[in-house]
């Protein structure tokens, strides 16, 4: 399989540069909106990433068909065989297209089998929820406390709609009852984030830390342990440049230590690290012998909702013994399911302190609490 990204200003454009380099056979195996450029998220130029690949013996075809079409003799051959070869790959495409529905249709005629006890409405809500990919046993009890309420009157006093997100609200209330959610203390000094690569912590780190200056005015300073990436630390650094904070990077504990000493008059101290591999316990490992984890900190692990929750729970897992106080999940705007944030919420007692929405700082990040929780879930909800 040949793989290749693509960048553009616009998905007609990126494909164009598909097919023109790979041909109609081309398949695109993933498409994202990126942003480049900026200043303090402003100005940012949109462009469409997109990641092409195709099959090495169609690719090898397209090629020498190409070649035979150049050459002045022998006459080109007939067009049976390509024609005959398109046919079939639409015909298997089709094929593909109606299998796919097939799977649907019965995945949800499963889901409303699975649900049959509880009464429509209920079904209706719960159904919603499962394509938010909330786990089945949560989605068992909120339907039993659902038709608890049908059967004490609440569904008669208000309209469907608004009865489905009071009462879901309600029910996530007491189901998160003692998973202590939102932002910043500002009990301990020290800010920490940690978390997999590329799940946005700089980004993050520097929202949090311009609701502390800008909105706090507390005087603030960055640690950054990421001396992995040279990117990482100028992004730091420009952050903490429109913020008017210092900003130290640390190669070990001593360096650490130092930075601490430094700052000791600080309101309080952001520490950003390095994104690694985290499922390999080595790198978390190599985190503890740089940073000081029992010296008043508050520890904040980033983990995307656009990733699968399995790897996810590995995630929390390897940090379970640096010790989390609190979840980021970020790129809320990539995804349509956020499921996966309640259930390991759920799974381990731990709560969100905030959601982000996009790369602009400090605007794209909402502190969470049950309210948001539960208005995130059943925001497109509608009863039909």
């Amino acid at each position: 399989m040949k793989v290749k990204k693509y960048g553009a200003p616009s998905m007609n454009e990126a494909m164009k540069r598909v097919r023109a380099e790979l041909g109609e056979d081309a398949v695109i195996l993933n498409s994202k909106v990126t942003y480049t450029g900026g200043f303090m998220g402003l100005f940012k130029k949109k462009m469409i990433e997109v990641i092409a690949a195709i099959d090495p013996e169609v690719e090898n075809e397209r090629v020498e068909m190409s070649r035979v079409k150049t050459k002045a003799t022998p006459p080109p051959p007939t067009t049976t065989a390509p024609i005959k070869k398109q046919t079939e790959k639409a015909s298997n495409k089709s094929v593909e297209s109606e299998l796919k529905e097939l799977k649907q249709m019965i995945s949800t005629l499963n889901s409303k089998n699975q649900f049959e006890k509880f009464t429509d409405i209920v079904q209706e809500i719960l159904l919603y929820l499962k394509k938010q990919e909330v786990n089945d046993s949560i989605l068992f009890h909120l339907g039993e406390y659902l038709e608890e309420r049908i059967n004490i009157g609440s569904f008669s006093t208000d309209p469907k709609d608004e009865w489905a997100h009071k009462e879901v609200n309600r029910f996530l209330q007491n189901h998160l009852l003692g998973i202590e959610s939102g932002g910043m203390s500002y009990k301990k000094k020290y800010i920490n984030v940690i978390g997999p690569t590329g799940v946005g912590k700089t980004t993050t780190l520097a929202k949090m830390a311009a609701e502390a200056v800008i909105e706090k005015r507390m005087k603030i300073a960055f640690i950054t342990t990421d001396t992995y990436r040279i990117a990482a630390i100028e992004q730091l650094k420009t952050y903490a440049g429109l913020l008017n904070v210092p900003v130290e990077v640390v190669y070990k504990m001593d360096d650490f230590k130092k930075a601490i000493e430094k700052f000791q008059d600080y309101d309080h101290v952001f520490i950003d690290t390095a994104g690694r591999n985290f499922r390999e316990k080595k790198y978390v490992d190599d985190l503890k012998e740089i940073i000081d984890f029992e010296h008043q900190m508050e520890t904040y692990l980033v983990l995307s909702l656009t990733s699968k929750e399995q790897d996810m729970r590995e995630i929390i897992s390897q940090f379970a013994s640096v010790g989390i106080d609190r979840f980021i999940f970020t790129k809320l705007d990539e995804t349509s399911s956020y499921g996966s944030m309640i259930n390991v919420m759920t799974e381990v007692k731990i709560g969100a302190a905030y959601v982000t929405t996009g790369q602009d700082v400090p605007e794209d990040i909402i502190e969470m609490n049950d309210d948001e929780i539960a208005h995130l879930l059943m925001k497109g909800y509608s009863y039909e």
